[in-house]
């Protein structure tokens, strides 16, 4: 039997593999929260993913990138992500501006139940960069919810975490397995994905923002 090299069904379509333009997209920020640097979960390299996720910011804002930022509330006095804690709030690397919409979700999936559909479209932008926690859970539902509601999506990887898992059979699966996987997973047939903010700098006609 021969084998095959291995490609993604995106590959296989002739799908464009470059990320979202910066003229075209929307930046959606996925519950960059205390509650996975400083609360019961704790993310791997979350140190590292949030200084990814501020780069990403600063590229999106010197360029004109509307940005939408997404945290997640259960209720009151619960075990995490309490909305009258601390462990809720935004982290201070990638805290919104004036003028930056925070939406407020309640499952996974940051379009089940919220405005983001609609804010997003009233930007007038065709293609969402998506970033954020955790790996596996949010960006990815959010992702693949993105795609169904019509949008092209870029994923910027760096700027993703997750933890290790029980794999539901007396083990643990460690957060470097999950992460690969999910994004492997995403960018098969549904996403672009990028390692960092630095994968707009090799576009030759990135829109150059004033600063």
């Amino acid at each position: 039997m021969t084998t095959l090299p291995a490609r993604t069904l995106r590959q296989i379509v002739g799908a464009p593999s470059t990320p979202a333009p910066l003229d075209k997209a929307v930046l959606v920020l996925i519950d960059l929260q205390r509650e996975y640097t400083d609360g019961a979960l704790r993310l791997s390299g979350v140190d590292a993913a949030v200084e990814r996720a501020a780069e990403l910011l600063e590229l999106a804002r010197a360029n004109g990138v509307p940005v939408i930022h997404i945290v997640h509330h259960t209720a009151a006095g619960a075990p995490v992500f309490d909305p009258t804690g601390p462990l809720a709030e935004i982290l201070p690397a990638v805290a919104p501006r004036d003028g930056e919409p925070v939406i407020v979700k309640k499952l996974a999936n940051a379009f089940a139940g919220t405005e983001l559909q609609t804010v997003a479209r009233d930007s007038g932008r065709t293609e969402m960069i998506v970033a954020g926690f955790m790996t596996h859970n949010c960006v990815s539902s959010t992702a693949r919810s993105a795609v169904d509601h019509g949008w092209r999506v870029t994923v910027v990887a760096s700027a993703t975490a997750t933890r290790d898992l029980p794999d539901g059979r007396g083990g643990v699966v460690p957060a470097a397995d999950t992460q690969r996987g999910v994004l492997t997973g995403l960018s098969d047939s549904l996403a672009v994905v990028v390692e960092d903010a630095g994968a707009w700098e090799k576009i030759p006609s990135l829109p150059r923002g004033e600063g």
